[in-house]
């Protein structure tokens, strides 16, 4: 189902006559494929992430990445283009999207899934190179198409990007306008894609995700992290502190799933702290810890673009400190959660802060406080082998995902290791202020027609004392 006609001002301002354009020319490639076989739009997806994912055009594009928006690394931006997008396309390949793709038998219902029409999709400059390919992907798994709206930073990677995807549609004999890049992004382009567009797929900053479900257009946004990481006097220390290391170092801390505070169980935290450091984690000093947070937070309260997605060194010296090129992260102890202690939020860099608790249950109330501060309802980990520190997290903390003995930044948006849907696009519930908490694909960017046949037998609503029960006799 489209957006319904609605009444249009005399005259659109020149962004609003540009977004226009694009969305038409979106809008005309779209019912042109909206009766495509499940055969068809999968040859797209293969065609399209081959484009950007093949040998040579993957080093390519995390090499424009990195010089275009100077965060992050390459190594880490080259995984996401060979990995990440390969594993995304796996994740969904097999998925039926097209026709009746449920059936309740004993509701004696189907769920038919119909596209949308056009997804306006605002990607970050932090992950410039994945995120519009797997937003594309699935975009089109649900026969929609997509009308990209990048960070200026990062608008060179993006039409880089969308032109080698235009290119494998148009080889599929699919029109190229399927997805389509602004080549000059700006704020009032963006407005208008999010008014224009028929739902829109919002990854990025707070202001901006605020904006999507402010715009009138049904929104799927993606609330800010701070993942918080939990280590139990159970867990396997050289596993645990290995995996927060590659979680923390990877691609420069550019994901809002790195590992923000590392919680420790005190009987563990002495050997936990030395096996990090081993790792690669400077140890800020007392003496070092009001340097670091002027760097961080050089007005008291905003985070320093300065130092957001760069090497440990880089931060080091911001903050006016020496420290080995060995070391690849940067530990601060920390011991609250809110604006009194500026390392307990989020940091969008690989700083970690670094707290002490008596127990399991004490590490539960510090995630929910920290992430009452910043980051709630996003994700925490737990490095245990107790099945009721498990259960502790599961049922006590406010997020949408707890990944157990896992890389935290590798995992919430899934992994070959964990059965969670691949994704950049991180939804936080209403904790976060979001409309879902899923990972969100291909389900959540199309219409289901749920179509119901009468029961063979009727249900029949038993007696009023089997229904209400003791709540008759305590209601007179």
């Amino acid at each position: 189902m489209y957006k319904m006609a609605v009444s249009q001002p005399v005259e659109l301002s020149e962004a609003g006559k540009e977004i226009k354009s694009l969305v038409d020319r979106a809008r005309a490639a779209q019912k042109k494929i909206e009766n495509y076989s499940q055969e068809q739009v999968d040859q797209l997806l293969r065609a399209m992430v081959w484009s950007v994912a093949r040998p040579g055009v993957a080093e390519a594009i995390a090499k424009q990445a990195v010089e275009e928006t100077a965060l992050g690394n390459y190594e880490g931006k080259f995984t996401k283009m060979s990995k990440k997008c390969r594993a995304a396309l796996f994740d969904i390949i097999d998925d039926v999207s097209v026709g009746v793709i449920e059936e309740l038998p004993e509701r004696n219902i189907i769920k038919v899934a119909k596209p949308i029409g056009v997804v306006g999709a605002l990607t970050p400059c932090t992950n410039p190179e994945a995120t519009p390919v797997i937003k594309a992907m699935n975009a089109l798994k649900g026969r929609n198409a997509i009308v990209i709206a990048p960070h200026p930073r990062a608008k060179i990677t993006t039409k880089m990007l969308c032109d080698k995807m235009r290119a494998a549609l148009k080889a599929c004999g699919a029109p190229e306008d399927l997805v389509i890049a602004i080549e000059q992004p700006s704020l009032d382009g963006t407005a208008e894609l999010m008014k224009q567009c028929d739902v829109v797929l919002a990854t990025g900053g707070g202001a901006m995700v605020k904006a999507a479900y402010s715009s009138g257009t049904p929104a799927l946004g993606v609330g800010a992290g701070n993942a918080c990481i939990t280590v139990d006097e159970t867990a396997d220390l050289d596993d645990a502190a290995r995996k927060i290391k590659l979680s923390k170092t990877f691609d420069y801390a550019t994901s809002c799933s790195s590992d923000n505070n590392v919680i420790a169980v005190a009987a563990i935290h002495d050997a936990l702290l030395e096996k990090l450091q081993a790792e690669g984690g400077y140890l800020v000093t007392e003496a070092e810890y009001p340097k670091f947070k002027d760097a961080l937070w050089p007005d008291g309260s905003h985070l320093n673009p300065d130092i957001i997605a760069q090497s440990a060194q880089r931060i080091a010296e911001v903050a006016g400190v020496s420290i080995p090129e060995d070391k690849s992260f940067i530990i601060v102890p920390e011991n609250g959660a809110g604006p009194e202690h500026m390392f307990s939020g989020e940091k969008l860099s690989v700083v970690m802060g670094f707290h002490k608790v008596a127990d399991v249950d004490e590490a539960v109330a510090l995630t929910n406080a920290i992430q009452e501060y910043q980051g709630l309802g996003h994700s925490c980990g737990l490095y245990t082998t107790n099945d009721k520190a498990i259960e502790k997290f599961a049922m006590g903390t406010k997020t949408s995902r707890v990944m157990i003995n896992q890389p935290q930044s590798l995992s919430n948006s899934a992994n070959v290791w964990n059965g969670m849907r691949q994704t950049f696009s991180l939804g936080c519930g209403f904790w976060g202020g979001n409309s879902v908490n899923d990972n969100i694909n291909w389900r959540h960017l199309v219409n289901i027609s749920w179509v119901s046949r009468p029961l063979d037998k009727v249900k029949v609503i038993p007696s009023d004392e089997d229904l209400f029960g003791d709540a008759m006799d305590l209601i007179k």
